[in-house]
C-alpha cells in the first residue's frame, strides 16, 4: 500500500505507527503528522518524537486519562492550549524539548520529569508558581532556552538543567531560604547554569544550603 496517497487522519493509528500493548510509537512518521492521532484506550506511553505538530489543543488528550508518559520531542509545536494536560492525573514524564514554545502550558501535578530544554522559552512565559505545585517533580530540563530567571523550584528536585539561557542574577531565595542557615536542600544533586551571563561567584550565600556548587561561572 502505498501511504503516502492518503492523508494521516484517514489512517488508522496502529497502521502509521507502531503499537505494542500499552505502548504507541509515531516516530518520523510520513506522510507528516501535524496532530496527535486517535490512540488506543489502554495506552500508557505515546511517543511521537520528530514529526509536524505545530499545536497541542485541549482536546488531544482529553480520553487518555491512563497516560503516564509523553514524548512530543523534535516537533514544530509553538503553542499548547491550557488544559491540554489537565485531565492526565497519572502522567509522569512529559517531553517537549526541541519545539518552538514561547510560554509553558499548565502542568500535571503528579509530574517527576519534565523538559523543554531547546525551545524558545523566555522568563515572561513561564508562570511564577508554574512548578510550585509540582511536589513530585524530581527532574527539570530548561536548558537552551532565553530565560532570563530562576523559575521557582520546587523541594522535590535533584535535577536542574538551565544552561545556555539568558540569566544574568540570582538572589539568596533562588535555591535557599535567606533568612535561615538551618535550611538545607538535601535532594539536589545536580544544577547547571554553565552558558549564562550570571557570573555565581558574585553570590556566595545563595549556595548555602546545597551539598554541591551549582555547574557555572564563577569568575
Amino acid at each position: 500500500m502505498c501511504l503516502a496517497r492518503y492523508m494521516v487522519s484517514e489512517l488508522p493509528t496502529c497502521l502509521l505507527c507502531v503499537c505494542l500493548t500499552g505502548s504507541v510509537y509515531c516516530e518520523e512518521v510520513v506522510p507528516d503528522m501535524t496532530a496527535v492521532p486517535p490512540l488506543p484506550k489502554e495506552t500508557a506511553y505515546f511517543y511521537a518524537r520528530y514529526n509536524k505538530m505545530a499545536k497541542i489543543t485541549n482536546k488531544d488528550f482529553t480520553d487518555f486519562p491512563t497516560l503516564k508518559r509523553i514524548d512530543l520531542t523534535g516537533n514544530i509545536i509553538s503553542e499548547i492550549e491550557d488544559g491540554a494536560f489537565s485531565k492526565l492525573v497519572l502522567l509522569e514524564e512529559l517531553s517537549l524539548a526541541e519545539n518552538r514554545l514561547v510560554k509553558l502550558p499548565m502542568l500535571p501535578n503528579k509530574l517527576t520529569t519534565f523538559n523543554a530544554n531547546h525551545n524558545q522559552l523566555k522568563t515572561k512565559g513561564v508562570k511564577a508558581n508554574a512548578f510550585k505545585k509540582l511536589t513530585k517533580l524530581a527532574y527539570l530540563y530548561l536548558a537552551d532556552n532565553q530565560l532570563e530567571a530562576v523559575p521557582h523550584l520546587p523541594e522535590s528536585l535533584r535535577v536542574v538543567h538551565l544552561q545556555n539561557n539568558n540569566i544574568t542574577a540570582i538572589t539568596d531565595e533562588t535555591f535557599c531560604k535567606g533568612n535561615t542557615t538551618r535550611y538545607l536542600r538535601t535532594k539536589m544533586d545536580v544544577i547547571r547554569l554553565d552558558g549564562n551571563p550570571v557570573g555565581l561567584g558574585i553570590y556566595p550565600y545563595s549556595f548555602i544550603c546545597l551539598r554541591l556548587l551549582p555547574i557555572g561561572r564563577y569568575y
